[in-house]
């Protein structure tokens, strides 16, 4: 049984027995991944603080015969959510970014475009030295690129009825629907999506999340378009994810 390593991201943990932990984890070789961690709650030389939620690690384990989970040897600290003081708005965005990977990725299937735009994004949210105040760009760009990497994302440039060019003062989109609709034909369920939000989605299918990083964020902004890209989303997994609620009652 050969041990295999690669990059990690930590997604979730549930106890299991007295000192075990069966860890959900991203890795960038070989996909998402569940695994044993033996006696993690009592080791702290083999995974210390690492199994915190989106922890940034090299991870070692190793395949186990006729086993869905794999045996979790070690984790070793790349980058750690908890290394700067985080606040309760960035931790509910972290538990977003966690509960979206977990629920949407299949398992053992290497996604190194959705690895590499989680590290992009982890490295903005935990921003708190830079103009970043809140996480609400990189909250944006995570959901709207996670939508387009997993096609979902419809063709933004055009209504989904008549195919028309869209024209960014009259925009909407249904909960019930896939799709942007033009104003002639938005339906009694549908929102609005702002021109400043259309155009951002634009921008941000272009350029990566550092671009935008120095651009000021306040709460309100991309609001709709995170409102859009969540519905996609869900309506794709066929539940409501907990961590949005939890976004929703923070204005988020």
């Amino acid at each position: 049984m050969s041990v295999l390593t690669s990059e990690a991201v930590v997604l979730r943990t549930w106890p299991v027995h007295e000192a075990d932990l069966i860890v959900s984890f991203f890795t960038r070789d070989y996909g998402r991944l569940r695994g044993v961690a033996k006696a993690a709650l009592k080791s702290r030389k083999r995974f210390g603080g690492a199994l915190e939620p989106m922890t940034l690690a090299r991870a070692w384990f190793a395949e186990r015969p006729r086993q869905e989970l794999v045996r979790l040897d070690q984790l070793e600290i790349m980058r750690s959510p908890l290394s700067a003081p985080v606040d309760h708005t960035r931790m509910t965005v972290l538990s977003f970014y966690a509960e979206v990977l977990d629920e949407i990725l299949p398992e053992r299937d290497p996604q190194d475009a959705v690895f590499r735009l989680l590290v992009s994004v982890l490295e903005q949210t935990a921003a708190l030295e830079s103009e970043v105040k809140q996480p609400w760009m990189a909250l944006t760009y995570f959901s709207l690129w996670m939508t387009r990497l997993m096609g979902l994302l419809p063709d933004t440039g055009h209504c989904m009825v008549c195919g028309e060019a869209l024209h960014a003062a009259e925009i909407s989109f249904s909960t019930y629907t896939d799709g942007l609709f033009c104003g002639l034909h938005a339906n009694g369920s549908a929102s609005g999506l702002s021109a400043d939000s259309w155009q951002l989605a634009q921008r941000m299918l272009r350029a990566p999340a550092s671009a935008f990083a120095c651009e000021s964020w306040p709460r309100k902004r991309g609001q709709d378009l995170r409102r859009f890209t969540l519905q996609t989303l869900e309506r794709h997994l066929e539940r409501k994810l907990k961590s949005a609620e939890a976004l929703a009652r923070l204005g988020g």
